[in-house]
C-alpha cells in the first residue's frame, strides 16, 4: 500500500486530527531516509559486494599518535601549567623529597610509582620538573580509560595517555610504549596495574622493568602518599589533603637480571622510599642493610579490619608510612 500523500493528509487532519496521526508517522518514516541520508545515517551497501570487517577504534586500538603533536602538546603544557598545577597544589599541598637524585639525569626514563589514587597522576605530571613532564606518556588501562572514544580522547589529550593492556599479554602494550621511550619519550608506569582497593600495594608487575631493561634506560622509583586522602578508589569528590612524593635513585637492571627479579627490586625500593618518608633516611637505609623494611603490600593472611586498623585510616590522619612489622 503506498505511503498517504500530502493532500490525503491535509485531508484527513481536516476532518479527524486524531486519526491522522497514524498516516502522518507512516509518511515521516517513509520520508526520512531519503531527507536524512548519509552521513547523517549509515551509508547503503550494495548487494553482492562483501563487506570490510570492521576494526575497532577502542582500547587497545585506540590511535594516540594525534596526542603527541607539536600543536596539542603546546596546548597541553599550557593548561597542565596554568590550570592543572595550580589546582593540584591547592587540592594536595604536594612536599617533595629526594629530587636532588635527579639531577644529572637526562630522559628517556621509566618512572615507577605504587598507585592509590586517580589524584596519582595529576599530581606526578605537575610536580616532574619540567625536562620530563612535557615530554611523558602515561600508561593507562585500556579496557578503563579507552573503553570509549570521548574518554580515549580525554586522556590522550590531558595526560598523553598510551592505552596497556591490564588482563592479558599484548604485543602491542610492549611495542608501543618501547618505541616511544627509543624516540626519547618519558614514561610513567605503576606497575601494580591498578589502583589499591583497601590502601596497601599490590604485588608489582613486570611491566616496567621488561621495557626498561628492553630499551636500555633507567628506572626511577616513586612513592607517593597521601593521594588516597584526596580522592581515594570509589569516591568522585576530592578533598583537600597533604601529599608527598619521594623520589629515588635511578635503577639499572644487573646483567643477566630478568625482569621478574628486576621488578621485585624496584618494589623493594619503593618499599624503602616508603620506609625514608615515615622514619628519615638513615633508619630506612638500616633496615635496607638488614633486609628488615616494611612492605607496602601491609600484613600478609589477616582479616580485613586488622588490614585496615594496621595501615592507621581513621586512627592517625597524619600517617606518614608504614608502621607495621616488616614480612
Amino acid at each position: 500500500m503506498p505511503p498517504p500523500t500530502a493532500k490525503d493528509l491535509v485531508r484527513s487532519l481536516a476532518v479527524s486530527p486524531r486519526a491522522a496521526l497514524p498516516a502522518f508517522g507512516s509518511a515521516w518514516r517513509s520520508a526520512r531516509p531519503r531527507a536524512w541520508g548519509f552521513p547523517w545515517a549509515a551509508p547503503m551497501w550494495p548487494g553482492g559486494v562483501p563487506r570490510r570487517p570492521e576494526t575497532s577504534t577502542t582500547g587497545m586500538e585506540y590511535d594516540t599518535g594525534w596526542a603527541r603533536s607539536y600543536g596539542v602538546q603546546v596546548a597541553r603544557a599550557v593548561v597542565l601549567d596554568n590550570v592543572t598545577r595550580p589546582v593540584v597544589r591547592a587540592l594536595a599541598s604536594p612536599t617533595l623529597e629526594g629530587v636532588d637524585r635527579l639531577d644529572g639525569l637526562a630522559g628517556p626514563v621509566v618512572f615507577a610509582a605504587n598507585h592509590a589514587s586517580h589524584a596519582d597522576t595529576p599530581l606526578l605530571l605537575t610536580c616532574l620538573p619540567s625536562r620530563f613532564r612535557h615530554r611523558l606518556v602515561v600508561a593507562a588501562g585500556a579496557d578503563y580509560f579507552f573503553d570509549k572514544r570521548w574518554k580515549g580522547h580525554m586522556s590522550a589529550f590531558a595526560i598523553n595517555a598510551i592505552p596497556i593492556e591490564r588482563v592479558k599479554i599484548s604485543r602491542r602494550s610492549a611495542e608501543l610504549p618501547a618505541s616511544l621511550l627509543s624516540d626519547g619519550w618519558n614514561l610513567l608506569i605503576y606497575p601494580e596495574g591498578g589502583r589499591t582497593a583497601d590502601g596497601w600495594s599490590k604485588e608489582h608487575r613486570g611491566g616496567a622493568a621488561y621495557l626498561a631493561t628492553k630499551v636500555g634506560v633507567p628506572v626511577v622509583p616513586i612513592y607517593v602518599e597521601g593521594t588516597r586522602r584526596v580522592l581515594k578508589k570509589g569516591v568522585s569528590i576530592p578533598m583537600p589533603a597533604s601529599t608527598t612524593i619521594t623520589f629515588g635513585r635511578p635503577m639499572r637492571s644487573a646483567e643477566g637480571e630478568d625482569a621478574r627479579a628486576f621488578a621485585a627490586r624496584i618494589e623493594r625500593e619503593v618499599d624503602v622510599l616508603a620506609d625514608e618518608h615515615a622514619n628519615g633516611f638513615w633508619e630506612a637505609r638500616r633496615h635496607a642493610a638488614t633486609k628488615t623494611t616494611p612492605s607496602l603490600r601491609g600484613p600478609q593472611q589477616a582479616a580485613g579490619w586488622r588490614r585496615a586498623w594496621e595501615l592507621g585510616e581513621g586512627r592517625r590522619p597524619a600517617h606518614r608510612g608504614p608502621v607495621w612489622p616488616p614480612r
